[in-house]
C-alpha cells in the first residue's frame, strides 16, 4: 500500500521542482488541501500536451498514466477534457508543468509515454 502525500504538499512540490529545473508550472485548478485526485498537465513550449493521472495497479500500488494527449488538429477536445473532468471531482487539483522531459518531475521516462 502507498502512503498518499496530501495533495496540497505534492502539488506545491511539483511547482518548486519545475521552477528549479528552469521550466514554468502553474496550479490551475485547486481541489481539496487533503484529498483529491491530481491530473498532471505536462507540454513542451505549450504545445504536444499530456494529462497523467495515478491509477490504481494490479499490486496494489498507484501509478501514473497518460490519461490524453492533445490532438493538434482539435486543441479544444483536450480542452474540454479537463473542463469535464473537473465538473466529475470537486476536489479535483490540476497542475501544468511546461519544461522538457516533464514526465521525470512524476517518477516517468519521455520514453514510457
Amino acid at each position: 500500500m502507498d502512503v498518499r502525500i496530501a495533495p496540497q504538499i505534492e502539488v506545491s512540490a511539483l511547482v518548486r521542482q519545475v521552477h528549479a529545473a528552469g521550466g514554468f508550472a502553474a496550479v490551475l485548478r485547486k481541489g481539496h488541501p487533503e484529498a483529491g485526485t491530481i491530473l498532471v498537465v505536462v507540454t513542451r513550449n505549450g504545445a504536444d500536451s499530456r494529462v497523467y493521472e495515478r491509477m490504481p495497479l494490479l499490486d496494489g500500488t498507484r501509478g501514473w498514466h497518460c490519461a490524453k494527449h492533445q490532438n493538434d488538429e482539435n486543441k479544444q477536445e483536450f480542452s474540454d477534457y479537463l473542463t469535464r473532468r473537473a465538473h466529475q471531482d470537486d476536489d479535483l487539483w490540476i497542475v501544468e508543468l511546461d519544461i522538457v522531459d516533464g514526465e521525470r518531475f512524476i517518477g516517468l521516462s519521455s520514453s514510457t509515454t
